[in-house]
Order: structure tokens, then C-alpha cells, then sequence
């Protein structure tokens, strides 16, 4: 169903008069937030209709906000509003997915993406126990999140047939329908055929998951949920305290090449952004993490030093 901005924000304003029985000063402020997401969505190039809009597109935009200087209290008052959007829209039925449901809140003092390290990603992966079933569904799909940059719906979707290992390469649905290919590594290619050889033909699969990659205890393709909750459950057994999900997977494999000196354009097309102004966050957070670096380590950056 096709929803338009005008439509969707004036049943929004009805939802929250009548079903959470707000007062006309705390409307007028959900309005004036959802105005500025509107306003992101518009000048979109193609134009973001409400029910289009993904994960990715609001973790961009609440980055821009961030960095545009709004502070934290409002940035948590903005993703409010959005949530309550988003609610609005599921419940009359003229929104399936909910692009909020993994949307982390805002961190004090933090307008950049968190990343990984690679020491981290290795003890993320070291905390698999192989010996539990699904292990290698989890393994493979961890090796392929950071090795390919996916975005969790890419990495949910995608499909045996689409697997290309003698080129070295898999063909991705991204936003808007479009299939892009991404160079995939030969660690994430090695456990890949291990889970298909070890465990996806033990699985029962349903017919319409014939030719989905990875698949849940009940036959079907998993869902972005249980990839978040494996993601955040291996984090908390490597004793990573950063607040992580699948998307950080993304945010890391973007990082470590920019760190690596790729070039932004090649990344841009691997990370499949339509513009490169995107993809220029990540110079942005490699900068940072260099001056972090630089600060934390080098002997005139501490104090007592003459």
C-alpha cells in the first residue's frame, strides 16, 4: 500500500489524540519532529514515500541530525516520534515491517556509527560454540554480514542460486529492489559451504524457502530479529559492551576499508549508497578514530608531558 507523507502524518496526529490521548502541545511536537523526517524523505533522490522508508535510511538520518548539532534529549524526543510514526502505520495496516524495530537510541555525546575492531569481530565469532546446533548458520552468517557489508535484510534474503564462489562473488537485492554484486571472501565462502554441507540439508525447509541461504528452526528464512538477537548475544559472550547489531557488521567492514585506504567510490558501490555522500561518513569516523588514537597513545598527548 501506497502511503503518502500528508495522509500518513494526518492519521498519525488522529492516533495520538485519540489512542494515546495526548495534549495539542505534545502533538504539535511529535508534528514538528516528523516534519524534519518528511523533509529528509523528500529531498531523497528518488523521494522516500513513508511505508519505503528502511533501517538504513533512518540511522542515516538521525546521523545527519546528530551532526547538524541537535542534542541528545531532543534526538531521543525525534526517535520517539518516529517510533510512534511507524506504530501508527503498522497498526492500520498500511505497513507490513516496522523499519524501527532494530533503530538503537541516541548516544550522548556520539554523532558517528559504531564500529568493531577486528580483535573484536574475531572474539564475536571465538564466541560461537560449534558444537551447539545452528553454529554454522551463525558462523557463516557472521563471516558474511562483516565480510560483505550487508545490510541484515540483504543478508536475510539472500539465495543459494545468488551464491557465485568460483567467481568470488554473490548478487544482493538491496533498497529499492535493486541487485548489486558484492566481492565475497573466501573465509565467508569456506563457512558458508560448511553450514550447506554440515547442517542446512538436516534442516526441514518449507517450499517457498527452497532457495534461501539461511534458514530458522522451522524451515523458513530467519528473520532480521533472530539475527539481531544471536548478533547481540555473541557480543555479550566475547564481553563486548559496545551497543552493537548487525548493522555494525556493515558500519566495520566500511571502516576497516576506509582505514585500509580503499577507495571511496568502491566502497560506495559495495555498500550499495546511491550517493556518495553516504559513503563519506566512514572518512568522517576514520578520521576520528586516528585522532582517538593519536590522543590516546602518542607521548605529547598526555598530560604531565612538557
Amino acid at each position: 500500500m501506497v502511503v503518502d507523507w500528508e495522509a500518513a502524518l494526518r492519521d498519525h496526529r488522529a492516533y495520538l489524540k485519540l489512542e494515546r490521548s495526548l495534549s495539542e502541545r505534545s502533538i504539535e511536537a511529535y508534528r514538528s519532529d516528523l516534519a524534519k523526517l518528511r523533509a529528509f524523505a523528500e529531498a531523497c533522490d528518488p523521494p522516500i514515500a513513508p511505508e519505503g522508508m528502511t533501517l538504513e535510511d533512518l540511522q542515516l538520518f538521525l546521523t545527519r541530525v546528530a551532526k547538524g548539532g541537535m542534542g541528545a534529549r531532543s534526538q531521543a524526543r525525534l526517535l520517539s516520534a518516529i517510533r510512534s510514526f511507524y506504530r501508527a502505520l503498522r497498526l492500520d495496516g498500511s505497513l507490513k515491517d516496522d523499519p524501527t524495530e532494530l533503530l538503537e537510541s541516541p548516544r550522548l555525546g556520539s554523532h558517528l556509527p559504531v564500529f568493531l575492531t577486528v580483535e573484536e569481530v574475531d572474539a564475536i565469532v571465538g564466541a560461537i560454540d560449534m558444537s551447539r546446533p545452528f553454529a554454522h548458520r551463525d558462523r557463516a552468517m557472521i563471516e558474511t554480514l562483516y565480510g560483505c557489508g550487508l545490510r541484515v535484510s540483504e543478508l536475510c534474503g539472500l539465495r543459494i542460486s545468488k551464491i557465485h564462489p568460483e567467481e568470488g562473488f554473490i548478487q544482493v537485492i538491496g533498497k529499492g529492489d535493486k541487485e548489486r554484486l558484492v566481492p565475497i571472501s573466501p573465509e565467508a565462502l569456506r563457512w558458508i559451504e560448511a553450514y550447506r554441507t554440515a547442517e542446512r540439508p538436516h534442516l526441514r525447509t518449507v517450499p517457498e524457502a527452497a532457495d534461501t541461504l539461511f534458514l530458522n528452526n522451522r524451515g523458513g528464512g530467519i528473520s532480521r530479529i533472530t539475527v539481531f538477537n544471536i548478533v547481540k548475544r555473541l557480543a555479550l559472550k566475547a564481553g563486548i559492551h559496545k551497543t552493537i547489531g548487525p548493522h555494525t557488521f556493515r558500519h566495520s567492514f566500511a571502516t576497516h576499508l576506509v582505514e585500509g585506504g580503499a577507495d571511496l567510490r568502491a566502497v560506495q558501490e559495495m555498500l550499495g549508497h546511491a550517493s556518495i555522500t553516504t559513503t563519506e561518513i566512514y572518512t568522517h569516523l576514520d578520521r576520528e578514530y586516528l585522532r582517538s588514537n593519536i590522543l590516546r597513545f602518542h607521548p605529547r598527548s598526555r598530560r604531565g608531558q612538557g
